[in-house]
């Protein structure tokens, strides 16, 4: 059932998914929001879906893996659309502050994601799960969405990695492989991703976290 999925489910007050796309309705320069769901529930969605700004809202179904999805939401953009986010719902509590210091520097005509330095220390594990070595963490950040990008630099970047067979779990790996610049700016720990079932508690206790 629609239920059973990780997105639909409620934290902090509301749906998972309703919060992100409450996040970019509140902008007024955000043309359209292309919100991409499992087929078999993109042709029914719940209700509570439509509380957002239905003008500027499209439902499309996804595809097999998570790069198919994103170029479906890709190819549903209006012409108007100049720059694009790109943004996971597993990441509910996303900041407006952190979506305007993506899209300004998206809007310089570049790639930008928000991000975290490292500041645990790394250690890489054998097969054993026995410690190999330790990594060093200096230059290192933590990815987090939106991912902002030029229209034409995300599509370009999406469809080479089709020619090419590339699978990437980051659209900014992407323009990556092709040269093309991609800057950081200072993400939020509120953007956690929801992965394992204790996630959703740890949103709970965040949501008041300062951006």
């Amino acid at each position: 059932s629609t239920g059973e999925l990780k997105q639909f489910r409620w934290v902090a007050g509301k749906p998972m998914l309703l919060h992100s796309l409450q996040l970019f309705h509140d902008r007024q320069d955000v043309a359209m929001v292309v919100c991409v769901l499992p087929a078999n529930v993109a042709g029914d969605p719940p209700p509570w879906l439509f509380q957002c700004d239905t003008e500027r809202l499209q439902v499309v179904p996804g595809g097999p893996t998570r790069a198919h999805s994103v170029r479906y939401g890709l190819e549903d953009l209006p012409d108007v659309c100049q720059y694009v986010l790109i943004h996971d719902a597993a990441r509910p509590l996303a900041t407006p502050q952190m979506v305007e210091r993506v899209v300004n520097e998206a809007r310089k005509g570049h790639a930008a994601i928000p991000a975290l330095p490292v500041v645990d220390t790394l250690k890489r594990a054998g097969d054993d799960h026995r410690i190999a070595g330790t990594t060093d963490r200096a230059g290192l950040w933590r990815a987090q969405t939106p991912q902002g990008f030029p229209r034409e630099m995300i599509i370009r970047a999406h469809e080479h990695a089709i020619a090419t067979g590339v699978e990437a779990t980051d659209d900014a790996a992407l323009c990556e492989m092709l040269g093309m610049p991609v800057a950081l700016v200072r993400g939020s720990e509120r953007a956690m991703k929801v992965t394992e079932e204790g996630d959703f508690a740890r949103l709970e206790a965040w949501q008041n976290l300062p951006d």
